[in-house]
């Protein structure tokens, strides 16, 4: 008997999917059901994190609704999925910010850490409020900035790592050898291009079932912009400790290259996300969760939209107003990562390494132990 509804539903759809095994060649997902007879909870959150939510299965599903089945794959998934993130969060006693985790929350903390700010530069040179001269550190001093920020960073990590502990004890306590290079390596591969979002090759399907890639294009737009994002405030810490050239930088200087163009991606990928969200067929996705997929997507857009604002009124009396709400949505944003949708990404490649894993040695067995073991499942 599993602890939660969604679970006790994804049993039930996995035993049916086992029975049928259609949908195998469409994504990780079947491949990974086809070695477990039975399901755990930590089964199934390892095959619902494994899930991209692309939906080809339940447009190909013959016993999708309205047959009395009932087979909905993608929003039985999309559910645990959501109470897998919750369930592994550290610590324990801030799990409950999951079900709170909206849009208003997301915006207040931006706001009033921004306001914070202003009080802060108010009161340590009211002067520097309306300077135009492009001075960061005037408003706000380096070691204060680098402590307050380095602190919620820091602390984002650790939430996130030993939530990361839990998920991979639950999902089967794997180790890792040195033989699973070459299982890291298509892993890293898999999580790189959004392999499975692909519906097995056509596309994902969003508002109707004509699959197209937007889903995936928007889905790298945003990802790779952050990765920019991130490329460009390490290249700031060496230039700053290293290289003596503290903030702000020239355009053409690589720390204002790299942040330029994640930027500009990754405002693109959460618009783009944002669109597909409101046109995606409900019959796909966890609607109780939309809040938390919403807070999400605009924390994200407000991170570069503010930031590229920032860039480009730097030289003006704006320059205090656009610094605080900039670093007002980032701390916003390293606060909520490890108890909002951010951590999907890390579960999911998890899962994916722990699949690609079980790949190779499933296969390392060899045709004849690994088929009488696929019969057991009919």
């Amino acid at each position: 008997m599993h602890k939660t509804e969604p679970l006790t539903e994804a049993g039930r759809l996995m035993t049916i999917c086992n029975s049928c095994r259609y949908c195998e060649g469409l994504c990780a997902v079947f491949p990974a059901m086809e070695l477990r007879r039975d399901f755990a909870g930590g089964d199934l959150n390892y095959i619902a994190n494994l899930c991209h939510g692309c939906g080809a299965c339940y447009a190909d599903c013959q016993f999708s609704p309205p047959h009395e089945f009932d087979v909905n794959v993608p929003k039985t998934l999309a559910k645990v999925r959501a109470d897998s993130w919750q369930a592994y969060a550290w610590p324990a006693s801030l799990r409950p910010l999951f079900e709170r985790n909206g849009l208003v929350i997301a915006a207040l903390a931006a706001v009033s850490v921004a306001a914070f700010l202003l009080g802060f530069v108010a009161w340590h040179d009211r002067d520097a409020l309306w300077a135009s001269d492009g001075r960061f550190y005037r408003l706000m001093p380096h070691g204060w900035m680098a402590g307050l920020f380095g602190a919620a960073a820091l602390y984002a990590a650790l939430a996130m790592v030993m939530g990361f502990r839990n998920f991979w004890l639950d999902i089967g306590r794997a180790r890792l050898e040195r033989r699973d290079k070459t299982s890291i390596m298509k892993a890293v591969g898999d999580i790189l291009t959004l392999r499975y979002l692909d519906g097995g090759g056509v596309g994902c399907m969003n508002e109707n079932e004509t699959p197209d890639d937007r889903r995936r294009l928007f889905h790298h737009f945003a990802f790779y912009g952050f990765m920019l994002c991130f490329a460009a405030t390490t290249a700031g810490t060496l230039f700053h400790y290293f290289l003596n050239m503290p903030a702000p930088y020239k355009l053409y200087q690589l720390p204002k290259i790299l942040g330029t163009l994640g930027g500009i991606s990754l405002t693109i990928g959460a618009l783009g996300l944002l669109h597909a969200r409101r046109k995606r067929d409900p019959k796909l996705t966890d609607e109780s969760r939309r809040g938390m997929d919403m807070a999400f997507i605009v924390i994200l857009l407000a991170v570069a939209v503010s930031g590229l604002i920032l860039m480009l009124v730097r030289q003006t009396p704006a320059l205090a107003i656009a610094l605080a709400l900039h670093l007002g949505t980032v701390f916003a944003f390293f606060l909520s990562m490890p108890y909002g949708r951010f951590v999907h990404g890390l579960y999911r490649a998890g899962a994916l390494l722990r699949y690609s894993m079980e790949q190779r040695r499933q296969h390392s067995l060899g045709p004849a132990i690994s088929e009488p073991q696929n019969d057991t499942h009919r």
